[in-house]
């Protein structure tokens, strides 16, 4: 099976060539990746705790999904492929804003992406991928704060740099509604 090929992009995200995924994150090179955060209308989020043999941070709880687009692919076609993918959802996605971090992960890999970050409301119970997801949770965002502020260990790295923004900008958007 071939490897599947990330993006690679600079600072502004502007394409550079390709990678395959494992050389990107052995290298450290700059490339493009998607976040999904899905809220119900109750207000929870829908959370995913990645499958125990993952290549990274496995078993952690995270964002609703992540992935990265194949060459070819838009942003949000990623997006929604990978949430139904992993979790059998399908509903309207909208970026939020994009950020880049970098951060050393076990077994010498390392995470350096652009990350675009999508949002959207979806009351569909999770149909999850064991190859992808352990399992799955809904939570109040007052109750993840705390749970991360406790237990920061058993989260992402992305997701804890990232959580409170998203919130800011959920927020914001509900207010923009009313």
């Amino acid at each position: 099976m071939t490897e599947p090929r990330v993006i690679l992009v600079d600072e502004n995200d502007n394409q550079t060539g390709t990678a395959g995924k494992m050389e990107a994150h052995r290298e450290a090179l700059l490339h493009r990746a998607v976040s999904v955060f899905i809220v119900n209308s109750s207000g929870e989020w829908i959370l995913q705790r990645r499958a125990l043999d993952k290549y990274h941070s496995k078993g952690l709880w995270t964002n609703t999904c992540c992935t990265h687009p194949y060459p070819g692919e838009t942003n949000s076609e990623a997006a929604e492929r990978r949430l139904k993918e992993e979790m059998g959802i399908e509903c309207n996605l909208i970026e939020l804003f994009s950020f880049i971090y970098h951060e050393k992960l076990e077994n010498n890999l390392a995470e350096n992406e652009y990350d675009h970050v999508f949002y959207g409301v979806s009351d569909q119970t999770p149909l999850i991928n064991a190859e992808e997801v352990e399992e799955w949770e809904a939570v109040t965002f007052d109750d993840l704060h705390e749970d991360i502020v406790q237990n920061p260990s058993d989260y992402t790295y992305w997701f804890k740099k990232i959580y409170e923004k998203v919130n800011q900008k959920i927020t914001a958007l509900q207010e923009d509604k009313v």
